[in-house]
């Protein structure tokens, strides 16, 4: 059975306790943390919690995923103490999630060189590599939509991110497919085939036209084939949740600013929907 869950980043206005009761009582089986949600002085007990509410970890969002500075986290600035803070990230919260991703993606390199970035990602997923084995945990990278280029990405494939994950010649580096960054990509399916076992978490939202840098919308309410891809990586071997993960940020109708419950409750519902249509069993839950 396919489980779903959802992104903290989808309920940014909340703070991290209500989103563990929500996602739960919505029907979803995982949450994606954010780590910018959680309070420095008790985020043990935060973490804790999680299983406490019937949850499961799908993946963790650091602070700093980036290695080159990023629109969104701008600082810091140098590639060594970008690293260094998401070496720490693993340090400090990998034992509340035992197998769970890392999710991190290259940011912005100053000149707009795709392949010195695409070399020294690699360089530095490689050097955190064992780091995130010691701990139990592993690290996915993720291509971003080109709309993000030279702003949060240096690439916006799978197959780029793919020719990364090679390159650090590590089991435990992976990709972090996200249908609404990549669901463009030419021959997106045999892509997804490619990735197979190396896909380490989904990620799925909807798409319109974006209207700021930060515009997606409930799954099942754009355009992305979300029954195609799901199938697809399906069959590639993925058997981990997929997560709805939005943001919707700078524009007028903002999802953040209306019944974040219903986004939830209507995200997993989607999610169903397309996992019903590519012939998978889509967890059993009731949609809410």
């Amino acid at each position: 059975m396919v489980k779903l869950g959802i992104s903290e980043f989808t309920t940014m206005p909340w703070p991290f306790e209500r989103d563990c009761e929500s996602y739960k009582r919505a029907g979803a089986d995982a949450i994606e943390v954010v780590e910018a949600k959680l309070d420095a002085t008790r985020f043990a007990e935060q973490l804790t919690a999680i299983g406490e509410a019937g949850l499961t970890i799908s993946g963790v969002q650091p602070q700093v995923r980036t290695f080159f500075a990023s629109r969104m986290t701008p600082e810091p600035s140098a590639l060594a103490d970008r690293t260094a803070c998401l070496r720490q990230s693993i340090e400090r919260l990998a034992r509340f999630a035992p197998g769970a991703p890392f999710i991190t993606n290259t940011g912005a390199h100053p000149r707009g060189d795709m392949a010195e970035a695409m070399t020294v990602v690699a360089q530095q997923l490689r050097a955190l590599a064992p780091i995130a084995a010691d701990h139990g945990v592993r690290l996915a990278l993720e291509p971003l939509n080109p709309t993000s280029v030279n702003a949060e990405s240096a690439i916006w494939t799978v197959d780029q991110a793919l020719s990364v994950i090679e390159d650090t010649g590590r089991d435990e580096v992976g990709l972090c497919l996200d249908y609404w960054n990549v669901w463009q990509n030419a021959d997106i399916e045999a892509a997804i085939a490619r990735a197979g076992d190396r896909i380490f978490t989904v990620q799925a939202s909807d798409w319109r036209i974006p209207q700021s840098f930060a515009d997606r919308i409930v799954p099942g309410d754009g355009s992305i084939p979300l029954a195609r891809l799901i199938a697809a990586t399906h069959a590639a071997g993925f058997r981990g949740a997929y997560v709805t993960e939005i943001f919707s940020i700078d524009v007028a109708d903002s999802l953040y600013n209306g019944d974040l419950d219903a986004v939830v409750s209507r995200s997993l519902t989607g999610m169903r929907a397309a996992c019903r249509t590519a012939g998978i069993d889509a967890d059993g839950h009731p949609d809410q």
